[in-house]
């Protein structure tokens, strides 16, 4: 099973980078069965959507939107890191969300969140996209508490709490796969 961690942020010095670097060494940690990989935004640099025709219909007319579909195309579920931007989740992970339609459906999708509230308005937010747009909500969040005073290392160091809870994430998106 492949799970794809969807790094939803790609600002300078963004956390997001290291929540997924944590989530896929402490996944593979739990279950080496499992096939993990990172998938950063801001490597893939995805411009705004710009295409005439829209991506729910299938029909991918630029290199860059075919790629990205081959890359989706791989993974089994999904693990979306988003900060909270104002609110709301980051942009750029709305636009990779937007680019495509059947890559995502019937996959499930877990979610981690950071900021303000920890994080909880944007997953919000992003589960209605999501679920419109075919994923399957596995009802697996993982906020990150007080991340502006944990976020001072180099990499992430999770507590008890997060451990358990992408522990839990882990099992859902394995169960909802199948």
């Amino acid at each position: 099973m492949n799970i794809q961690i969807i790094v939803g942020s790609v600002r300078e010095g963004r956390t997001a980078i290291k929540l997924a670097e944590w989530a896929k060494q402490s996944i593979q940690n739990l279950n080496s069965q499992l096939d993990i990989e990172i998938v950063d935004l801001k490597a893939w640099d995805l411009p705004f959507f710009a295409g005439a025709t829209p991506p729910m219909m299938g029909i991918y007319d630029q290199p860059k939107q075919q790629e990205w579909a081959a890359q989706i195309a791989k993974g089994d579920a999904f693990i979306l890191i988003s900060p909270e931007y104002n609110h709301g989740y980051s942009p750029a992970l709305k636009n990779a969300l937007d680019y495509l339609g059947k890559e995502w459906q019937g996959k499930p999708a877990a979610y981690i969140s950071y900021g303000a509230t920890n994080g909880s308005r944007s997953v919000d937010q992003i589960r209605q996209v999501a679920t419109y747009m075919g994923l399957v909500d596995s009802n697996a969040t993982i906020e990150i508490r007080d991340i502006f005073s944990r976020n001072q290392a180099e990499s992430f160091e999770a507590n008890e709490f997060d451990e358990k809870a992408l522990k839990a994430a882990v099992d859902k998106l394995i169960k909802y796969a199948k």
